[in-house]
């Protein structure tokens, strides 16, 4: 603490953070021993950020839930002491009162706040569900903050489809947007929020809406910052906080953007040391086409492409396929209609049936 104390004075710091989690004990410590310096430990630092990166009222709701979890076991300081001093003995004093009003409002808050965080949870839940229904692919670019992945995603739509910015977390709401294939038809990419090292459990909790997105993806666009001096810290947090979700089954493809800031010796070193991994730039372009073969590569474990032919009369079938698959192309060649499909098994072999009924 002496030294601490001895280093703010002689900076003439007016804050401390402290790149950890202070216990509560901890951070009521170094109040008393800083008594004019403002204590901020990682956690209330993220939250801080968060709470400025919020546009949405989502976002809003899923910060201020992390924000009143951090803060409910550190109601201490100030008020209790004042209770001490001026409560009687055998009654409470007015401190220790407010002290437990403000922790009774924190918890009716987060109560509610909960509450409405389901409901969001559920409308996403259903949102994803009616996605499903569209036999559409889904794409889910995943990585550390501040890597691209919502400049990467304008690119890959050619227009400016999410908010995109030079800062941590300038992305706290999913944006799903359609992304046309290498081989013909669609995939819905959606932009996730970036982790960092030592995400915050609360943090995890208030955003799990945000995360099921990841969850519920065909394949993850796993995305690193090449010119990052931590890149292979930032590489091992995002493998991971994907390790804590459900996505084991998922394939990823893995790319590294912002190429275009190496030089051809740490491209080479870089390529060297992932050689499975694909250099792109979000700011020019390269490697994106390359990017998304992969992907398609990638999705085609589940989605399969397939070709079937049908008499031209039997168009009454068409409206199944349309409902249950991606209609690639289909033509018409003298008496039959020549059909490609992106498909996933199970309504392939349910398309087959119905075939054969026919």
């Amino acid at each position: 603490m002496t030294e601490i104390a001895g280093l703010c004075a002689g900076l003439r710091a007016g804050t401390a953070i402290f790149d950890l989690e202070l216990t509560p004990g901890q951070q009521k410590n170094l109040e008393k021993a800083l008594p004019r310096i403002k204590i901020v430990d990682r956690t209330r630092l993220i939250l801080d950020i968060f709470a400025a990166r919020a546009r949405t009222s989502e976002g809003r709701l899923q910060v201020e839930s992390a924000q009143l979890s951090y803060m409910l076991p550190r109601l201490t300081g100030a008020w209790r002491e004042f209770s001490q001093q001026a409560g009687g003995i055998g009654t409470r004093g007015p401190g220790e009162r407010k002290l437990e009003y403000e922790k009774r409002h924190i918890q009716s808050r987060l109560k509610s706040l909960r509450a409405e965080l389901e409901r969001v949870r559920s409308a996403r839940k259903l949102r994803r569900e009616r996605r499903a229904g569209v036999p559409m692919p889904q794409l889910a670019l995943v990585g550390y903050t501040n890597v691209g992945k919502s400049t990467i995603l304008n690119r890959l739509v050619g227009a400016r489809a999410a908010h995109a910015d030079d800062k941590l977390f300038a992305t706290l709401d999913p944006t799903a947007r359609r992304v046309r294939l290498p081989e013909g038809g669609w995939a819905v990419a959606t932009d996730t929020v970036g982790f960092i090292q030592r995400l915050p459990t609360s943090l995890i909790a208030a955003f799990r809406s945000t995360l099921e997105e990841v969850e519920a993806a065909d394949c993850l666009l796993v995305i690193g910052d090449a010119s990052s001096p931590q890149l292979e810290e930032q590489r091992a947090s995002v493998d991971a906080t994907l390790a804590d979700l459900d996505t084991g089954g998922i394939p990823r493809v893995e790319v590294f953007n912002k190429a275009d800031r190496l030089g051809a010796s740490a491209r080479a070193d870089l390529s060297r040391l992932r050689p499975d991994a694909v250099l792109i730039s979000a700011a020019t372009g390269e490697g994106l086409a390359e990017a998304l073969a992969r992907v398609e590569k990638a999705l085609s474990r589940r989605w399969l492409k397939r070709e079937i032919v049908l008499p031209a009369a039997s168009g009454g079938l068409a409206r199944h396929f349309y409902e249950s698959a991606q209609v690639l192309s289909h033509e018409t060649r003298g008496e039959d209609t020549h059909w490609r499909l992106r498909v996933t098994a199970e309504n392939w072999k349910r398309l087959q049936a119905l075939v054969a009924e026919c």
